[in-house]
């Protein structure tokens, strides 16, 4: 199928995740609409940045999915309309099934009606569990451990089973640490309340909290604290637009991991962040957590063979230097009520280097 007339829906597309894929997605030449019901997601990203059509709505509302799939010719779905507080899905699991199984069964069995057949999913490595080897591929026992990993499980249950019966053919990413933000600063993580590490530390960079607690710093690592295989959100993005094309030139369902195949520990996330920021960053050792494993990294090998997938950004400063760069900006002036028209000068010229770097960009 010739890029530029395939219409592609993104569910949870205003998010973090989500909005760096449309970009990526508009970047390759397809169309693309949003749906999402803005709970955590961000719609002045959306109108200012993306500038694609946006539908404000839940994936459990039937007749709203069927209205949008008998009024726009989509030919698949992405789908990141999902919640991912690992800590809330265990007090309030309810919330986690009802919207990440329920919802998007609905959205699965619209699919099916509307004839749409093809669909790329955000899953998560979480799903395997306390790793029995390192580093984690695909055929890994699965066990997950709390009712958000336990949920996109179910999913993945669910979309062998659509393919079996109704010829639903799937690309489930299982993802490591996504961090980072867009290289020129237009799009970046904004997650309320904010728990992953690399946001966490570059807040206490900027003054926005005291310190960045280090939770066990006893493991059976080289320096003592929790590995982590961190992937730039870039590479994450250009891996669903891969994805997508593997499934339009009819390939057939399929897992993969994306990660960097290494890790990076605590210590020396917030070290790199110290040389990035050139600030000072103050550390609190406390006890390890109950339920971290010393060491999670992948081997995104798979991904690179069948997909030919190529991360550009393996390198934690340039993730840490993307994700200053955003949270600088993010939490200054760039987004501020009193300066709408910076924004708009910045993301006009932004587009016109992007426009005038295009052709280079397609061929890497």
């Amino acid at each position: 199928m010739s890029q530029g007339k395939a219409t592609i829906l993104v569910t949870g597309g205003a998010g973090y995740i989500g909005s760096h894929a449309v970009f990526a997605l508009k970047q390759a030449g397809y169309d693309v609409i949003i749906l999402d019901n803005l709970s955590y997601g961000h719609r002045e990203l959306v109108e200012q940045v993306l500038k694609v059509e946006l539908i404000v709505g839940d994936i459990s509302d039937r007749a709203l999915l069927d209205q949008l799939f008998t009024t726009h010719n989509i030919t698949a779905v992405m789908h990141f309309a999902a919640f991912i507080a690992v800590g809330e899905s265990v007090t309030d699991p309810a919330k986690y099934y009802r919207n990440n199984v329920a919802g998007t069964l609905t959205l699965l069995e619209a699919m099916v009606a509307a004839s749409i057949n093809k669909f790329v999913f955000s899953s998560t490595c979480a799903l395997y569990g306390v790793p029995k080897t390192v580093p984690l591929v695909e055929d890994h026992p699965q066990d997950p451990i709390s009712p958000y990993a336990t949920s996109k499980w179910m999913v993945e249950r669910m979309l062998s089973d659509f393919d079996q019966a109704y010829g639903l053919k799937s690309v489930c990413f299982r993802y490591f640490n996504a961090a980072g933000a867009e290289s020129t600063g237009l799009l970046g993580e904004d997650h309320v309340p904010e728990t992953h590490l690399i946001p966490l530390v570059l807040f206490a960079a900027l003054g926005k909290r005291e310190s960045v607690s280090i939770f066990g710093t006893d493991y059976p690592t080289r320096d003592g604290t929790c590995i982590r295989d961190y992937i730039h959100v870039t590479d994450l993005a250009q891996a669903h637009v891969l994805g997508l094309e593997y499934l339009l030139k009819e390939g057939d369902s399929e897992v993969f991991n994306l990660g960097n195949g290494s890790g990076f520990s605590v210590r020396e996330v917030i070290e790199s962040a110290k040389e990035v920021t050139r600030k000072e960053i103050k550390i609190v050792e406390r006890d390890r957590r109950p339920g971290d494993p010393p060491v999670l990294v992948g081997s995104s090998d798979k991904a690179k063979n069948v997909l030919g997938w190529n991360p550009q950004y393996p390198d934690v400063k340039d993730i840490l230097a993307h994700a200053w760069q955003w949270h600088q900006q993010r939490h200054g002036a760039y987004f501020s009520r009193e300066v709408p028209a910076l924004l708009e000068e910045e993301t006009r010229e932004t587009r016109q280097n992007i426009e005038a770097t295009r052709p280079q960009e397609l061929k890497t």
